[in-house]
């Protein structure tokens, strides 16, 4: 009985959350995963209630938690990896920011982006010789590139157009580094990546895949209400480039 009603509070969780998260438009239908969650969880209720475990072959018992079992530890490792990068402060006077993309609205860059381009401008502030790239293109539901968005926020708060570069062709965070490093010395320029905490260990471990020699985070806030999603959608994202040898 007590294993049902966990698995109902975190069908009702789920739910909520999936709700939650699409009420913010984020700009991506990761929500669903909540919501395939909530089901996931009604379903194991309805298991349970009927004892449909126990009535499951003894090898396929095993196969399953075994399956389950490894599934929490891959969780746990990436997360691990995830949260080592999440205070990272980048280092002084580096020759190069690049500003990793996030949705742009009508009305100007989403929370998320602009929790990127503060920590970029109060870094520009403070070393007057480093240059920024802001890398991003143009989304279906973006009423601009992302670069546009970025480098206009940035120029508005008083940064110097002549120390921006925008790069307005990339579609994923793969493509941010890529596209942007034809900006590089690859081999000598010092460079920063720029992004949310729980991005910046993707954001490095990809640059440096894509050889760039000197690379170091510089980690942004983000939103801890919406925390929780983000550090999931980071863990597949992080499967995803493991799996098209993004990253090894």
């Amino acid at each position: 009985m007590k294993k049902e009603i966990f698995s109902i509070l975190c069908s009702l969780f789920c739910f909520g959350y999936c709700i939650l998260i699409y009420s913010i438009k984020s700009g991506t239908r990761f929500y669903l995963v909540w919501g395939a969650g909530g089901c996931f969880f009604l379903g194991l209720t309805a298991f349970l209630h009927f004892g449909m475990w126990a009535k499951l072959p003894h090898g396929l018992q095993r196969a399953v938690t075994i399956v389950i079992v490894l599934g929490v530890l891959a969780f746990i490792v990436v997360e691990g990896c995830i949260i080592s990068s999440y205070r990272a402060k980048g280092e002084e006077n580096l020759d190069y920011l690049i500003v990793l993309g996030a949705q742009v609205k009508e009305k100007g860059p989403s929370a998320a982006l602009k929790f990127r381009l503060d920590t970029a401008y109060d870094y520009l502030i403070e070393n007057e010789n480093t240059r920024c790239i802001v890398s991003g293109g143009q989304g279906a539901n973006e009423p601009h590139s992302e670069a546009q968005g970025m480098y206009d926020y940035l120029v508005e708060k008083g940064i110097d157009k002549e120390r921006i570069i925008m790069e307005d062709k990339s579609t994923d965070t793969s493509e941010n580094i890529a596209f942007s490093s034809v900006f590089l010395d690859m081999e000598n320029d010092r460079v920063g990546i720029v992004t949310n905490n729980f991005h910046v260990f993707r954001g490095v471990h990809l640059a440096k895949h894509q050889g760039i020699r000197h690379v170091c985070g510089i980690a942004a806030p983000s939103n801890v209400y919406f925390q929780l999603n983000n550090m999931v959608r980071e863990f597949f994202g992080i499967l995803k480039d493991l799996v098209c040898g993004n990253l090894i």
